[in-house]
């Protein structure tokens, strides 16, 4: 995740961002914290660079203050998730015009903070994308949109809601790319399931939302079982 910190005072920014750490440390969340003092410098560097997983914006400041920045992003088209803190409550409903995510009172308290992060990190994880090797070249895929992926002989099948798509790359390779992807887990020498999708683990097979069911290995059944009941944890 990359996180933005837009406060023209010292010492908020600080605090700020030495809070966003300590979440990303706790979770072992890869995260990187860029600082800017004033509504001017981030614009001037979003012009630039404008991929950020969240922002977190003071409202009262200079001459561009949080709320106008906001609404500059916004009619340009950008999207970043933007979370306001300020020492007063009387910009709440501006908040709505530029489809804040949440709005802090100062001083800031770790825990309102960690709960937005959070929810971030929850949005951030649906939309992260992995390369696989299709039958005509790299294809990209949502990872939150796979369902499981069975290998039939040389090749895998990738399997979704709406279609089924063909990859010429061995299980254990996608396997390995898989693994620090939280709710992923191979159930059976053919299979990888997102346990997302994942209504029941019986004995020898597991059930999914749509009612499909794929064979679950006798060996993995405990270890998928424990995962199952974890990732609703």
């Amino acid at each position: 995740m990359r996180v933005a910190i837009c406060d023209d005072e010292k010492t908020e920014q600080q605090w700020i961002k030495r809070l966003v750490l300590e979440w990303a440390k706790e979770k072992g969340e890869p995260l990187e914290v860029v600082c800017f003092s004033s509504g001017e410098a981030f614009w001037f560097s979003w012009e630039e660079d404008d991929v950020y997983d969240l922002l977190i914006l003071d409202i009262e400041m200079g001459t561009l203050n949080g709320m106008e920045l906001a609404k500059r992003i916004r009619k340009e088209g950008g999207d970043v998730p933007i979370l306001f803190v300020t020492g007063y409550d009387e910009y709440m409903a501006q908040g709505y015009e530029v489809a804040a995510i949440h709005y802090l009172v100062k001083p800031l308290l770790k825990e309102s903070l960690f709960t937005v992060l959070e929810r971030v990190k929850s949005a951030h994880k649906q939309q992260e994308k992995l390369l696989f090797l299709g039958e005509e070249g790299m294809i990209s895929f949502l990872i939150s949109k796979i369902w499981y992926i069975e290998a039939r002989g040389h090749q895998c099948i990738l399997v979704t809601e709406k279609k089924e798509l063909i990859l010429r790359e061995s299980i254990s390779a996608i396997e390995e790319r898989l693994k620090e992807k939280r709710g992923f887990i191979r159930c059976h020498r053919s299979y990888l399931v997102n346990l997302g999708y994942v209504a029941a683990v019986l004995p020898n097979e597991i059930v999914l939302d749509s009612g499909g069911r794929i064979p679950l290995s006798r060996r993995m059944s405990k270890e998928v079982y424990q995962a199952f009941i974890q990732n609703y944890q």
